[in-house]
């Protein structure tokens, strides 16, 4: 296969993360055609620069293999992600992550187009070894984790011989983006914090505190999609097939608490405020470790994918531009 001049699909585009990823490879890649839709369930963003995002519901496969047609890299966001929305749409989440992720891979499967897909760090469930690897056994503890894992075997069993694929194992999310002086953000747990600051409301951390997690920033993984896209470029010219998965973190794996008194500390150096840290007894199961590292070396090495983003200069910047 061809791709002198990619065409590259973007579903779940109007999302956080989608709509980075549009960003991005205009920036990098000007002469690449993009195709992006969402069905706007969550997503808010209507246009990147150029490329327009159109409606379109991925569960309905007759449209989604007509708006795909051409397509030689499909970068799958579209989802219901989050444990507490998959919860209460139980079916929602499985007609979009398990049958839509499949009309996808099917579409890929019949015309060989390269697939990205993020199976999220959750299909683990409560993981008992460290650092974390993309190899780990399955066991998601909650329907978001499950409908992830049914798409990450769907693509799994449908790519061999047929088409290239890559798998990331995302971690929390964190920061903001700008489009055209519009922030784009979600509420993650270290933006969570940030908000409360702003607003001069108690940071409240679940008990005990001293659990921790891996965090990356938005750009960052937006970055990792790009990286991801070149490297299947490349994959489709060399007539490879089959599964590739990618841990994408950082090096920061900070407390709950910690990450709270980070945010108390700048918002008094900056803001002025003095903010209360209240523990709140904890309404979920989870991992309840002191340490949470992921191994990046594969995405490293092979996609030459690299993080500058750190969560302290994050947080810094977030409450500076309140400041001013």
């Amino acid at each position: 296969m061809s791709t002198d001049t990619p065409r590259v699909a973007i579903t779940g585009a109007a999302g956080y993360i989608g709509s980075r990823v549009i960003a991005k490879l205009q920036e990098e890649h000007p002469d690449w055609e993009l195709v992006a839709f969402d069905n706007f369930y969550l997503g808010q963003v209507r246009s990147v620069g150029d490329v327009d995002i159109s409606h379109l519901d991925i569960r309905q496969r007759d449209r989604l293999e007509e708006t795909l047609e051409g397509a030689d890299v499909v970068i799958h966001l579209a989802a219901v992600s989050g444990v507490k929305d998959c919860d209460q749409h139980a079916d929602l989440a499985y007609e979009v992550n398990v049958q839509g992720t499949n009309n996808v891979a099917w579409f890929c499967k019949k015309t060989g187009a390269a697939l990205v897909f993020p199976f999220s760090m959750a299909v683990l469930g409560d993981p008992q070894e460290f650092p974390i690897t993309v190899d780990q056994p399955r066991a998601p503890l909650n329907w978001y984790g499950r409908t992830k894992l049914l798409g990450e075997r769907a693509i799994e069993t449908m790519a061999e011989g047929a088409f290239p694929a890559h798998l990331f194992m995302i971690s929390n999310v964190y920061g903001k983006h700008e489009l055209e002086g519009k922030t784009i953000s979600k509420n993650t747990v270290i933006n969570f914090f940030v908000n409360r600051a702003l607003a001069g409301e108690e940071l409240t951390v679940y008990k005990p505190g001293t659990q921790a997690r891996n965090y990356v920033h938005v750009k960052d993984v937006a970055n990792a999609y790009v990286r991801s896209a070149e490297r299947l470029v490349d994959r489709l010219d060399a007539d490879e097939t089959g599964v590739e998965k990618y841990e994408i973190a950082s090096d920061e794996d900070p407390s709950v608490m910690d990450v709270a008194e980070l945010v108390q500390r700048h918002a008094a150096a900056l803001l002025g405020t003095d903010l209360d840290i209240t523990l709140l007894d904890n309404p979920r199961s989870e991992t309840l470790v002191d340490s949470f590292a992921v191994d990046t070396s594969g995405a490293h090495e092979r996609l030459g994918w690299e993080v500058r983003h750190s969560i302290e200069e994050s947080v810094r910047g977030l409450l500076s531009e309140a400041e001013n």
